[in-house]
């Protein structure tokens, strides 16, 4: 069983983690997600971290859940916009569309999401493989359902993150060939995400909410771990 995670990372574009049987078996980096998910081949699942799934109103009860879920980690989910907000051609007339409709304005560092977000949901919507991961749910988790303590940028937050991978039989060598390059963070992220991959692929990852949202193209609005 072949599954992918996938995180986005910068100006490098996107980086996946390839898993077969839930063990390491490879990283992949490029400028354009469709074109990593091609060079990945025929995987059973693949796991992005990046909203998906959008609402007409309001926020995400996904985004709600999962910070109800992380305590002290919790702003590491930021509540995502609605559907017509991402269709503004800048950021002035999406902040004002999103007050429109959710009551708050959205901050420029979410605008700032918005090509990849775009460019992950057209993928999204044209490969039921595709899902929504949020690696600090995931590794909350990895955890037995306690919030990491440490940040994901700090020594001790890496330190922990990789050796929870690690327990759960996803062993990051430390040559990783095309994601050598790219920020840990980024790669403990796409890692946290193939291991959320390969569960969805397996039958027994969760999700949050427990009854999710619809898409208005019919698809759930939900985080899976």
């Amino acid at each position: 069983m072949d599954v992918l995670g996938v995180d986005a990372c910068g100006k490098q574009g996107w980086v996946g983690i390839r898993l077969t049987d839930g063990a390491y078996a490879g990283s992949l980096v490029d400028p354009r997600l469709e074109r990593l998910i091609e060079r990945a081949a025929e995987v059973d699942a693949i796991a992005v971290d990046m909203p998906l799934g959008l609402v007409e109103k309001g926020w995400r009860a996904a985004d709600l859940a999962a910070r109800a879920l992380l305590g002290v980690r919790r702003s590491s989910v930021f509540p995502v916009a609605p559907r017509m907000a991402w269709q503004e051609q800048d950021y002035r007339a999406a902040a004002g569309r999103c007050q429109e409709l959710t009551g708050n304005r959205l901050s420029q560092q979410t605008w700032a999401l918005r090509p990849k977000l775009l460019e992950a949901r057209a993928c999204w919507l044209a490969d039921e493989r595709i899902h929504e991961a949020h690696p600090e749910v995931s590794f909350y988790a990895l955890a037995d359902g306690v919030p990491l303590v440490y940040a994901k940028k700090t020594w001790r937050g890496q330190a922990l993150r990789r050796s929870l991978l690690a327990e759960a039989g996803l062993v990051l060598p430390d040559e990783l060939g095309e994601a050598d390059r790219i920020p840990v963070d980024d790669v403990l992220d796409a890692a946290a995400a193939a291991w959320s991959a390969h569960r969805i692929a397996l039958g027994t990852a969760n999700r949050v909410p427990e009854v999710p949202e619809l898409d208005a193209e019919g698809r759930l609005v939900e985080i899976r771990y």
